[in-house]
């Protein structure tokens, strides 16, 4: 019998190898790509030649780093249509890869910014998730992360349905209960921003 964890990654892995091949056009995916333009400018605040983004989808945001400043970047995606999406999309500009958040096959200390955009909430252990960014992370190394956000009761009430859905969705965290996972793990969130009205973005450091 599969575990909650493993059923929460397989409804993952299997929406998002459904909608892989319009998630840049479809309205599934109009909320990632309401992050990406701020998501990028806060990553070109941030000293970086190496950039990993867990949960990279169709690579949108790494191409558009790559782009601009020609550096390395790196992805990985639980899903499989999602990553062929992104090599499609980058080709041997960047190294994607499929796999699991809480096992990122990179060595220590690799990245000086990693990103998390519109996917945090999928993970059914942050905690873990979290150890593998701080790992990969260099020195002076920064982690974005860009995800939904709502006002309570409503995101109360999502945080009780979500585990019930097949969407793979897990939890949505408010300001204070991320800045708490993030100082149990050993992170600091230098910054949290209210992007818009269903929407934020934290800058976490070691």
């Amino acid at each position: 019998m599969k575990s909650k964890v493993q059923k929460i990654k397989e409804n993952s892995r299997n929406n998002f190898d459904k909608q892989a091949i319009s998630y840049d056009s479809a309205s599934y995916g109009e909320h990632a790509r309401s992050l990406y333009d701020y998501v990028i400018q806060m990553t070109k605040q941030c000293w970086h030649e190496s950039v990993l983004d867990v949960g990279c989808g169709t690579g949108k945001i790494l191409y558009e780093i790559w782009k601009e400043n020609d550096v390395s970047v790196s992805g990985i995606d639980i899903s499989e249509e999602m990553v062929k999406m992104a090599i499609g999309r980058l080709g041997e500009s960047a190294d994607i890869r499929r796999g699991d958040s809480e096992h990122l096959p990179w060595h220590d200390n690799t990245f000086d910014v990693v990103l998390c955009t519109d996917s945090f909430h999928h993970y059914p252990r942050p905690e873990i998730v979290l150890a593998e960014m701080k790992r990969v992370l260099s020195d002076g190394g920064k982690i974005i992360i860009a995800d939904l956000w709502f006002p309570a009761p409503v995101r109360q009430i999502a945080n009780v349905i979500m585990p019930f859905t097949s969407s793979g969705d897990v939890c949505m965290y408010s300001e204070a209960s991320l800045k708490k996972l993030l100082n149990k793990c050993g992170l600091q969130c230098v910054k949290w921003n209210k992007i818009d009205n269903n929407s934020f973005a934290a800058l976490v450091s070691l």
